[in-house]
């Protein structure tokens, strides 16, 4: 991969904050770094709190995308198949979140629930996942714990949640309930003990991980959960979808709350996964993909990428310079991102430099 250099990158950056229709991972609003790129617009978009060795991952995604993009494989699909998303809604103060949020994204068949959050209870999770089922009856339901459950929380989780009784049903998996392989290894031989037919989704022990595939060799999950920024790029999922197809281990791509710019990443790596076609030995199983997030902006940097019957198209778009000049970021954020940005750079060229 050839690297621009770093006062080619800088010239050509945009550093905008976007306000997020409700709070998301505990933040209200969304920074990232916007760059007019030769080959189209990137997003370097890490979250605030990575250091320079993880933000340079996500520093290559996007100069990827931006400067080397012919290197990448053709997408083999023009749309792919996405989730809702609901957050960490409070069901009982507003019983109408659920059914608006659900309504931003037409035709889905899978949802995504956020559960375990911060000052809630397995209580408000289980009354938000049977909001999103009476909302929309035969949907399929995943819910993300984000590594907040031990195991015992989280099949005490896996077992309200699946309880008739109480609004439940089925799972289509359960993301990241536990921080470690061997709490996830262990949730699984439990739920397996009680014939528990929920799947084990992994996505911050591989795409946080030095080695992404340690939790997939170790049988400790049924899904990876893989985010292109996070990983590198396009074609280290790509990579990595390969390997896990080898495990039987299912493919969902998904987002870290990109904009409608940054998303043209993820979608482009769903629509590139290898199948059965590639190598008779190995087959990948994609999920619905986490990439509908968009709809959690309250303003983003261009129209909204639209949802048509639970799809996307895998296209690239450009932020409007109205936008730009709406969401431009205090000098002091800018700055503070540019610093940032030349010590992730500096990683990345220590790393890779001009070989790939």
């Amino acid at each position: 991969m050839q690297l621009p250099s770093l006062t080619e990158i800088t010239d050509r950056a945009h550093v905008v904050t976007c306000p997020l229709r409700v709070p998301f991972r505990g933040v209200t609003e969304r920074e990232m770094m916007l760059v007019d790129a030769p080959d189209g617009w990137v997003e370097w978009s890490p979250f605030t709190e990575y250091g320079p060795e993880e933000s340079s991952l996500w520093l290559r995604s996007a100069l990827l995308l931006g400067w080397n993009s012919p290197s990448l494989p053709a997408p083999t699909a023009q749309t792919v198949a996405v989730n809702a998303t609901v957050p960490a809604v409070d069901v009982a103060a507003d019983p109408e979140t659920v059914p608006a949020l659900l309504d931003r994204y037409p035709g889905c068949t899978t949802v995504k629930v956020k559960v375990a959050q911060s000052g809630q209870t397995l209580a408000d999770d289980v009354a938000r996942v049977r909001a999103v089922r009476e909302a929309r009856p035969g949907i399929a339901v995943r819910v993300d714990a984000n590594a907040r459950w031990s195991v015992e929380e989280a099949f005490d989780a896996a077992v309200a949640l699946t309880d008739p009784s109480r609004g439940g049903g089925p799972l289509d998996y359960m993301e990241q309930p536990c921080a470690t392989v061997e709490e996830l290894a262990e949730l699984r031989r439990r739920l397996g003990s009680r014939g528990m037919m929920v799947r084990i989704a992994a996505d911050e022990l591989i795409r946080r991980a030095s080695d992404p595939l340690a939790v997939v060799q170790a049988g400790a999950c049924d899904v990876a959960v893989l985010k292109a920024a996070p990983l590198g790029g396009v074609d280290h999922v790509r990579e990595i979808a390969r390997e896990v197809g080898h495990y039987g281990v299912a493919v969902t791509v998904s987002s870290a709350l990109e904009s409608a710019v940054g998303m043209y990443a993820g979608l482009l790596a769903a629509a590139s996964l290898p199948d059965h076609t590639d190598d008779e030995d190995m087959q990948v199983l994609p999920q619905a993909a986490g990439l509908a997030t968009g709809s959690l902006y309250a303003v983003d940097v261009c129209a909204p990428r639209q949802i048509i019957d639970g799809h996307m198209t895998v296209t690239r778009v450009e932020p409007e310079q109205a936008r730009l000049d709406e969401l431009g970021s205090p000098a002091t954020r800018r700055d503070w991102w540019f610093s940032r940005l030349a010590a992730s750079y500096a990683v990345l060229a220590d790393r890779w430099g001009n070989r790939d």
